[in-house]
């Protein structure tokens, strides 16, 4: 018996958010994207996190088709940010096929990087996004506030909550401030009414969907490793929440990724 129901996948997909840089799936690129294509997940970014993993991101995407970079370096890599790290940061933006900046933003969940270096680091990125008019992709744990009030302060006004976990009141402060939500495996864990919760409140234009592979797999795969394949329990759980079709769901979804990353309507 198969493990996957390909009877019931839905619509092309776009994984706003995932991570075959990571080395846990690095060694093996074109096998995770050719399961992701049959289960129509044909578009993703590629986030990067570190140099390294941009490094690596820009690889990917520049090789393959339909598949796209975004690069920056997350909170807890924030110690390795300098000022030389930055200026071959900016000039990666510039390259073709990427997408956006990020992932970036705070983290003060694990405490490993003083919160004033992440701050430095987070308005430099805010600076780039502005700077080359691409969306910036923010990683917010613990950090809501300071996160809400730095990105109302930039002057940005597009890019992507990523893998949301938040309250619907905080979901719908940063869709005022011109961002989109994007829902991971998280929205399919049993007790995860409060991300569910603020899925119903998010505008459906406003609305994405994401891996985070290797991390976050969704249920019914908790426990293994993450892949952009799996973004299909993502669609059908929140296509659930939402009482949409899972086509439904992919067509917004995907619409959504076109219109940001791509600036297509």
């Amino acid at each position: 018996m198969a493990i996957y129901d390909l009877t019931k996948t839905p619509a092309d997909s776009y994984d706003s958010h995932t991570h075959l840089n990571d080395d846990k799936l690095f060694h093996d690129v074109p096998a995770y994207i050719g399961r992701a294509n049959e289960f129509r997940v044909m578009e993703m970014n590629i986030v990067g996190y570190d140099a390294l993993a941009n490094e690596r991101a820009l690889t990917i995407a520049q090789a393959h088709d339909n598949i796209y970079a975004v690069l920056g370096f997350q909170p807890e890599d924030t110690m390795a940010f300098d000022s030389a790290a930055a200026e071959k940061l900016e000039m990666q933006l510039q390259q073709e096929k990427v997408v956006g900046v990020g992932e970036t933003g705070l983290d003060y969940y694990w405490e490993t990087v003083a919160h004033d270096v992440q701050k430095e680091a987070f308005k430099k990125h805010l600076a780039l996004a502005k700077k080359y008019d691409l969306p910036v992709i923010i990683h917010n744990r613990d950090a809501f506030s300071d996160v809400y009030d730095m990105l109302k302060a930039s002057g940005v006004h597009k890019g992507v909550m990523h893998s949301f976990s938040g309250t619907p009141e905080q979901a719908l402060a940063f869709v005022a401030l011109g961002m989109h939500i994007s829902f991971s495996g998280v929205v399919t864990f049993k007790k995860a009414d409060d991300v569910r919760q603020a899925a119903q409140a998010v505008p459906l234009e406003r609305l994405l969907v994401e891996t985070d592979a290797p991390y976050l797999t969704p249920t019914p795969f908790r426990g293994k490793d993450n892949e952009p394949a799996f973004v299909k329990y993502v669609v059908d759980s929140l296509a659930e929440t939402l009482n949409l079709s899972p086509k439904e769901m992919s067509d917004i979804t995907r619409t959504n990724a076109h219109r940001l990353f791509l600036n297509h309507d």
